[in-house]
């Protein structure tokens, strides 16, 4: 496995702009030319899209290393083996579709878990709008969806070899996503961060490699971790 920084070539921040497709999907089809392979083949790489000083940035990690497009982008690739053991104490960053599957109508499809958490508060209390909604119970947006994020990362840790820290949680940027015009493609993204305990590495470095949660074509699902004394 590879773990690469793709980012713009010194002095070519502007050209490296120009060059980068925008959006989500745009991201992953640009990123695909640095894994060049027969037609068709599944993806085998995850991403990260970042931004500092206004300039994007590419966390990757990939079953092959990527190749240089010799153009305003330079990739910075090392190999990638981290070594983790039952009780390792690690920070975190995820930027995560978060949803829940189940179904509806005889069809079983992802949810959103904010927006399913939200319906079920709802319908608790025999509302049809948040607006409706007017009492003094009334969780602010922000509490809604760190109690959702957090339980869906919870369980997802139980499964894949980490114990979350929750009082550590950080829930932001909650976003709801509408890639085509037609609505055909709709997902959200939130940004989590946090400290987790590994309990069970080989499930955890699946996890790594393989990503958690849905959308990862739209630069969800990888976890970026360091060691709490790094």
């Amino acid at each position: 496995m590879y773990f690469s920084l793709i980012t713009p070539a010194e002095g070519r921040e502007r050209d490296a702009v120009h060059e980068r497709l925008d959006g989500p999907y745009a991201d992953h089809q640009w990123l695909w030319r640095w894994f060049p392979t027969d037609q068709g083949a599944p993806r085998d790489f995850l991403f990260r899209q970042r931004e500092a000083d206004g300039i994007p940035r590419y966390h990757v990690v990939s079953r092959r290393a990527p190749v240089d497009q010799m153009g305003a982008w330079r990739a910075q690739i090392r190999s990638y083996a981290p070594s983790l053991q039952e009780g390792d104490r690690l920070h975190f960053e995820l930027r995560a579709n978060p949803t829940v599957r189940h179904g509806r109508d005889g069809k079983s499809k992802r949810h959103d878990v904010v927006m399913e958490a939200k319906k079920k508060m709802l319908a608790e209390r025999g509302f049809s709008r948040w607006a409706d909604w007017t009492g003094d119970d009334k969780p602010s947006l922000q509490t809604l969806q760190h109690a959702a994020c957090s339980s869906w990362l919870q369980r997802r840790g139980t499964a894949l070899g980490f114990s979350l820290e929750a009082d550590t949680l950080m829930v932001d940027g909650y976003v709801q996503h509408q890639e085509k015009p037609d609505r055909a493609l709709c997902f959200s993204t939130v940004e989590l961060s946090g400290q987790m305990t590994v309990t069970e590495p080989q499930a955890f470095q699946a996890a790594l490699v393989g990503g958690i949660g849905s959308a990862k074509a739209f630069g969800c699902g990888l976890l970026l971790v360091r060691r709490m004394d790094a």
